[in-house]
């Protein structure tokens, strides 16, 4: 088990990189990138990301009925596309991209949940695949070990739903910020918007099998999830000093 916690620490730090490595690619960097929003798309972010969480929410829910999962690679393909087509009109393309993109993340999520055993029509399960977008993001410039995602519970009801997006919707603010400014580079848009994408797709879906992956050992092995999560905390933070 110490193995299998190990390797989904190892999982967590690489993926964090990602998005980074894609902006250092580009010339750009994730300093200060919020500073180059205007001023009114800085203050309406929150009220924004926190209506593409709930479309999403929602219709990543009720698609799996009617469409079938995509692969991990399709995926990333699929919201290097939505980006692309984000970045091509400046800000209000990449404003009106945004629910798109949440969309097709929360629904790999959900497939991943999947993969692992977990039923994605479960009120719990569904819960759990919103929260990974507590994670922060792969162009946050926090390198501790922000594990909050990892312990959120909750009864799942209506208004525990709504609290949830509420609470996340702040989080996964910051970051788009800086993916929509990003987008709004002049000259490099489409191709910003594509690469910013694939970053948040690939750190999302990996931040996905982390937190299902030690749900499904909590579960296999009969150990206490709070347990098992600082044990994880523990070889995170064993890494980076090790780095």
């Amino acid at each position: 088990m110490k193995d299998q916690v190990k390797d989904l620490a190892i999982r967590y730090r690489n993926a964090r990189g990602v998005g980074l490595k894609v902006l250092g690619a580009l010339g750009a960097s994730a300093e200060g990138l919020l500073d180059k929003l205007p001023a009114s798309a800085r203050d309406g972010l929150d009220n924004a990301t926190l209506k593409a969480l709930e479309i999403s929410f929602d219709t990543a829910a009720r698609s799996r009925g009617s469409v079938p999962d995509t692969g991990q690679w399709l995926t990333r393909a699929l919201t290097i596309g939505t980006g692309a087509a984000g970045g091509f009109g400046g800000l209000p393309s990449a404003l009106a991209e945004l629910p798109i993109t949440t969309t097709v993340i929360l629904r790999a999520i959900q497939g991943i949940a999947e993969q692992h055993g977990f039923d994605p029509s479960d009120p719990d399960t569904r819960a759990e695949c919103l929260e990974v977008f507590a994670s922060a993001g792969p162009l946050s410039e926090d390198d501790g070990t922000d594990l909050t995602f990892l312990t959120l519970r909750m009864s799942v009801t209506g208004a525990s739903v709504q609290a949830l997006l509420k609470n996340v919707a702040p989080k996964l603010a910051l970051v788009l910020g800086q993916k929509l400014a990003a987008q709004t580079v002049p000259v490099l848009g489409a191709a910003t918007g594509a690469a910013i994408n694939y970053s948040f797709t690939s750190y999302y879906q990996e931040m996905a099998h982390v937190s299902f992956g030690l749900r499904k050992l909590a579960e296999d092995t009969g150990s206490d999830r709070a347990a098992l999560i600082e044990a994880f905390r523990q070889q995170v933070s064993g890494l980076a000093l090790s780095r």
